[in-house]
C-alpha cells in the first residue's frame, strides 16, 4: 500500500511540473484588412515575445508599434519595432528576390503593442506573455543552492611554534 501511495505521489508530482511548465502558451492570431487592430497590454513586471510575424498580400508593409508608458519621461513615446516577413514572393515580379529572414522582438512593460490591419493583406503573429522572473542582477531567475555537507568537518587550531635554544 504504502508502495502505490508512493507512485501516486511521483505521477501527480510529475502531472503538476508539466501543468506549470506550459502554463504560459503561445498565442497566434490572424490579422486581415477588415479585422480592428490588435493590442497587446504589457504589464510592468512583465515581457512580450513576439517569435513569428509574417504578411502574405498587400501593398504596404505592416509593423508592430510599441508604446512605452514608463514613470521616466525618456522611457516614454512610440516606435515601430519590428517588421512583417512577406511570404508571397514566388511569383510575378517579385520572384527573383531573396527570401526574407524573419526577426524575433522582446518587448518589456509596461508598454502597449499594436498590430495595425493592412487593406488586402493577411497578417500573422505569434507571441508570448511572461512574467519577468529574472530582474535585478543577471542571475535569470537562478536561486543559489548552499551545500551542506554529510559529514561536520572540525579544525584544530593551528600549533604554535615554540622557540629552541640556540647553539
Amino acid at each position: 500500500m504504502k508502495r502505490l501511495a508512493v507512485l501516486f505521489l511521483l505521477a501527480f508530482t510529475f502531472f503538476a511540473a508539466a501543468a506549470v511548465a506550459v502554463a504560459n502558451p503561445f498565442k497566434s492570431k490572424i490579422i486581415t484588412g477588415t479585422d480592428s487592430t490588435l493590442t497587446i497590454s504589457v504589464p510592468d513586471d512583465h515581457f512580450l515575445k513576439i517569435t513569428n510575424f509574417t504578411q502574405e498580400g498587400g501593398t504596404d508593409r505592416a509593423v508592430v508599434e510599441v508604446t512605452l508608458s514608463g514613470a521616466d519621461p525618456e522611457d516614454v513615446g512610440t516606435a515601430n519595432v519590428l517588421a512583417a516577413t512577406r511570404i508571397d514572393l514566388s511569383t510575378g515580379a517579385n520572384s527573383l528576390n531573396f527570401p526574407e529572414i524573419s526577426n524575433r522582438v522582446v518587448v518589456t512593460g509596461p508598454a502597449t503593442v499594436k498590430v495595425r490591419p493592412v487593406t488586402g493583406a493577411t497578417l500573422f503573429i505569434s507571441y508570448k506573455k511572461e512574467l519577468n522572473i529574472g530582474e535585478g542582477g543577471g542571475g535569470a531567475g537562478i536561486t543559489p543552492v548552499p551545500i551542506i555537507s554529510p559529514s561536520p568537518i572540525f579544525f584544530s587550531p593551528t600549533p604554535t611554534p615554540t622557540p629552541t635554544p640556540g647553539f
